[in-house]
């Protein structure tokens, strides 16, 4: 039902900043970005609640990440700063329909975009 497309990665210095889109196609009750490194477990960095906007971050980004939305263009976006090469990895958003949001629970994610690439050199 829900239609999630990513778009904004790219290729940085570190220290660098990017800008991560999540355009909903329909309702969602939270969302969250999940990077995947190569080789390495999907992990949740952002949560953010589409109605309240209330967010929680992993400790990995705190202070680094923002995420926040706009609800009439059904977008979520990650501002991404302070880049370090353990950033890198293939960006996924991802949406509940309800009931789950945690980001240590993803089978809770009903929908999942194609990703995005981020890449961050030293």
């Amino acid at each position: 039902q829900v239609h999630l497309v990513e778009s904004g990665g790219g290729s940085v210095q570190a220290g660098g900043s990017l800008r991560l889109f999540c355009v909903a196609s329909g309702y969602t009750y939270c969302m969250a970005w999940f990077p995947q490194a190569p080789g390495k477990e999907r992990e949740g960095v952002a949560r953010i609640y589409s109605g309240s906007g209330n967010t929680y971050y992993a400790h990995c980004v705190k202070g680094r990440f923002t995420v926040s939305q706009d609800n009439a263009k059904n977008t979520v976006y990650l501002q991404m700063n302070s880049l370090k090469p353990e950033d890198t990895a293939m960006y996924y958003c991802a949406a509940s329909r309800g009931g789950i949001c945690a980001l240590s629970r993803q089978s809770g994610y009903n929908y999942w975009g194609q990703g995005t690439q981020v890449t961050v050199s030293s």
